[in-house]
């Protein structure tokens, strides 16, 4: 039992710690500020390719966050990124990875594509 309640602070704590941390480099954008500059930005869909193909903001390009690591390439690092995924926990994630590699302005959807209001395309 006691190593259960030490295990579960433990994940709290390290949660609290990534939070504040990502708060450093990643701007959370309410959907007014994510519509403001999406179009000046590199923006990215990262999810899976079926969940895209459903439906993502128009303009999107979809790199999952599964593949982020082998298509840095196609990410320029003097350009903003606006990412999002689905909720929020994807684009976290693929924010981190490009915090790592060196990129500097990187937003992501408050709320992720579900809360998303604006236009939408679909394959």
């Amino acid at each position: 039992m006691e190593f259960l309640v030490i295990a579960i602070v433990a994940l709290l704590a390290f949660g609290v710690f990534r939070y504040f941390r990502q708060r450093n480099f990643l701007k959370v954008l309410t959907q007014d500020q994510f519509r403001e500059g999406y179009r000046k930005a590199q923006l990215i869909d990262v999810r899976e390719p079926q969940e895209f193909d459903k439906g993502h903001i128009l303009g999107a390009r979809n790199i999952p966050v599964t593949q982020m690591k082998q298509r840095l390439v196609e990410i320029r690092k003097d350009k903003p990124v606006y990412l999002y995924c689905q909720s929020g926990s994807r684009s976290g994630r693929a924010a981190q990875l490009l915090h790592k590699k060196g990129y500097q302005d990187i937003s992501q959807l408050k709320g992720g594509f579900k809360k998303w209001t604006g236009k939408i395309k679909t394959k």
